[in-house]
């Protein structure tokens, strides 16, 4: 008895081991989606399992489930099989892992695809720390924030791999949540088009609407444009300018840029292969006073450089102060005058020019006087020693601190006569 025991103990074991090894020479199968394995909630996908030609059917099980997900039996020839998904949902998220059974036994398991559903929840905010525009070679941030208590963000980079990446959530204000992502060296030879999109750590595969796309511009050394306006830089309250940016290219639109590291105010294409454009503004008001500059693309759709800066500043805006000369408007060549700038309502800078004067305005802080019981603020321009070149007609304006190039009205003006040699 035990010798027959002993020899069928043995047969067992050697058909145990056989149908293993059998079942390990199996070819692993290879498991994807269609067209990509991140989908918009609501929208189809298609999960394929490739094995090998003789497999009887194909299984596709989800992680955290103790039965196949699915099970569908080859109709036909053939290595691989399809499972529709028509409508994607939080639910369907996961990771996903194929075998299939043949004639020899079970396959092993494929590597994982994880099938991620977007749009679940309100979309984060993307920008770049400190500008979009970043010469090649540099590196960057990118911030992707949202008011959401998000676990953590994640940054995709569009193109041919899709490439990604993720960082924790971290508080920044309160409610408010961020990641910064480092991003370089950033060179021309590539696009650098970026989105960003946050999830809860207990479902990762569920992720928000994705961000705006954020653009990296790398400008290549293209000759910097021209930045003027007409009539001026200083424009009254109302009044139309027309700020123009002129290329030494043939551009093939024209960017123009207010304040440093923001993203486009406007972009203009050029007319009758002009080599400038003008960016009109019909009525000017306090939002358009600021720093501007532009930039433009060439045939070759290279960025140039920034244009050097300019600055847009409104009149109009404030009561205007009064402009007086001590000890006389009248002074002899050679010998010095004050003028003075006097207001109940600046309590920022005051700013004198001569008019059809090539000189930049003069800036000075104020001083606070009182007189008969009322506060007023007060700037002494000194002028001199005087020479003919000084004469002419002067105004005076207002700013406040916190609005530097948004000026009151105009002084009335005040003429100052240089005679001849003092004595």
């Amino acid at each position: 008895m035990i010798p027959t025991l002993v020899a069928l103990l043995c047969l067992g074991l050697s058909v145990g081991l056989r149908i293993r090894v059998q079942a390990g020479t199996l070819l692993k199968p290879t498991v994807w989606a269609e067209p990509v394995p991140v989908i918009p909630w609501g929208s189809p996908v298609t999960i394929w399992c490739q094995g090998t030609l003789g497999a009887e059917e194909y299984r596709l099980d989800k992680e955290g489930s103790s039965e196949p997900w699915l099970k569908q039996k080859t109709l036909e020839s053939g290595d691989k099989i399809k499972f529709s998904i028509t409508r994607m949902r939080e639910h369907i998220a996961g990771k996903y892992y194929c075998y299939y059974l043949s004639p020899s036994g079970l396959s092993e398991h494929s590597d994982p695809l994880e099938l991620v559903v977007t749009g679940v929840y309100s979309k984060p905010s993307l920008s770049a720390l400190p500008s979009p525009v970043v010469t090649s070679g540099g590196n960057v941030t990118l911030q992707c924030g949202s008011g959401q208590a998000f676990g953590r963000f994640i940054l995709t980079k569009e193109g041919e791999h899709r490439l990604s990446w993720t960082l924790d959530s971290q508080r920044h204000t309160p409610g408010q949540y961020q990641a910064l992502f480092p991003v370089g060296p950033v060179t021309s030879s590539h696009r650098w088009m970026f989105r960003c999109y946050g999830y809860y750590k207990n479902s990762p595969q569920v992720w928000s609407h994705p961000s705006d796309p954020l653009e990296l511009l790398v400008p290549e050394v293209v000759p910097k444009p021209s930045l003027w306006a007409e009539p001026g830089p200083m424009v009254t309250m109302g009044s139309p300018v027309t700020i123009w940016c002129q290329a030494s290219l043939q551009a093939t639109a024209y960017v123009l840029y207010k304040g440093r590291g923001s993203e486009p105010w406007d972009t203009k294409t050029p007319q009758n292969f002009s080599n400038k454009t003008g960016f009109l503004i019909e009525s000017s008001s306090s939002q358009h006073a600021g720093l501007y500059e532009c930039a433009y693309y060439t045939t070759e759709r290279k960025l140039s450089e920034y244009s050097d800066p300019l600055l847009l500043v409104v009149t109009g805006v404030y009561r205007a102060p009064s402009l007086s000369a001590q000890p006389s408007p009248v002074v002899a060549s050679g010998g010095s005058v004050s003028l003075v700038c006097s207001s109940q309502d600046t309590s920022g800078t005051f700013h004198l020019l001569k008019e059809g004067g090539a000189d930049p305005p003069r800036h000075m802080e104020p001083q606070s006087r009182s007189n008969a019981g009322s506060t007023y603020a007060q700037a002494i321009f000194p002028v001199g020693p005087v020479n003919s070149s000084h004469g002419g007609t002067y105004r005076c304006y207002g700013s406040p601190r916190s609005y530097p190039n948004l000026w009151s009205h105009p002084s009335d003006p005040l003429r100052l006569e240089v005679t001849g040699s003092s004595i």
